[in-house]
């Protein structure tokens, strides 16, 4: 029976499409480390890669610097984040061009965190968007922008229900935006459940599910009970007795991203966004499982030419 799963066919690599996000580094250390996974990541021919942005710009120039690098120095096609936090519009606006004069077509509109943090409480800028669709409107008037937004599974943290949290996603919908990717979730039925509330609101672009490969357990529940994201005992209960084990805990952590992958594909999901958190290893191996091969010989033909 096992050999008629969709997920085991030979061709499935050829079949499933992923994407990456990566985050602009503060020293010279942490860029050596996002190029080196730059340059892992690349053979694997994403379907696009983006870059975060944070809240009220406060990384507005490292941001840009590495969606520069991206667009002149790889193959790889960068999405660049923005956000609306602590920004009035004519400045979000001149950073939409700024972008877009750099060759960017591709962005990741989001409302963005509050610049206290997650869990605070959000209060728009008084000149600037309110909110993500918002936004997504902005950036249609501005050019013909392929724009992701976030979807949230286990909806926001600030959305007082489902209805209002499909109602703002159908909003950025009806304002332009092309897809959306989730926040990181663990039970696959949380995802499953919200793509059918989506379709029922009438919302059909395609909602990307967002997987988070747990390189440290401990931090991963800390920021999930922040932002309102379900970590479930069965997952807790894999990764204990592992804090001073890395190399076990590195393990466990690229099979349960792996297991959780190829479930989605089993359900029928062709697209993933990998938040990478800036390391290759892991995003890498799950990949491999899914079928997807590295392309190195032809990067570095195309290198050569």
């Amino acid at each position: 029976m096992n050999q008629f799963r969709f997920s085991r066919r030979p061709d499935i690599g050829d079949k499933v499409k992923v994407s990456f996000e990566f985050f602009p580094p503060k020293n010279d250390e942490m860029e050596a480390r996002l190029w080196d996974t730059v340059t892992r990541l690349e053979p694997l021919k994403p379907k696009f890669v983006s870059v975060t942005y944070g809240a009220g710009g406060s990384t507005r120039e490292r941001t840009a610097r590495t969606v520069g690098r991206i667009l002149n120095e790889t193959s790889l096609t960068p999405a660049a984040h923005m956000t609306c936090v602590d920004a009035a519009r004519h400045q979000v606006d001149a950073v939409i061009q700024e972008f877009a004069a750099m060759g960017v077509k591709r962005f990741v509109a989001l409302r963005g965190d509050p610049a206290a943090g997650v869990g605070t409480a959000y209060r728009p800028h008084p000149d600037g968007y309110a909110n993500g669709a918002e936004l997504v409107g902005a950036m249609k008037d501005a050019g013909d922008f392929d724009i992701s937004v976030s979807a949230y599974p286990e909806k926001h943290p600030e959305s007082p229900d489902f209805a209002t949290d499909i109602d703002m996603l159908k909003r950025k919908v009806d304002n332009g935006a092309t897809r959306a990717i989730t926040q990181f979730f663990f039970d696959n039925d949380l995802y499953e459940r919200y793509v059918e509330r989506a379709r029922r609101a009438g919302i059909y672009i395609p909602i990307v599910p967002g997987i988070l490969p747990v390189h440290n357990f401990t931090q991963v529940a800390n920021f999930s009970a922040r932002c309102g994201a379900l970590v479930p005992a069965w997952l807790a209960e894999r990764f204990e007795g592992l804090q001073n084990d890395p190399q076990t805990h590195a393990l466990v952590a690229s099979a349960v991203a792996a297991e959780q992958v190829l479930d989605l594909v089993e359900r029928g999901v062709g697209d993933f966004h990998f938040y990478t958190m800036n390391r290759a290893d892991l995003v890498f191996a799950i990949c491999h499982m899914i079928g997807i091969r590295s392309h190195e010989a032809e990067v570095a033909g195309s290198a050569a030419a």
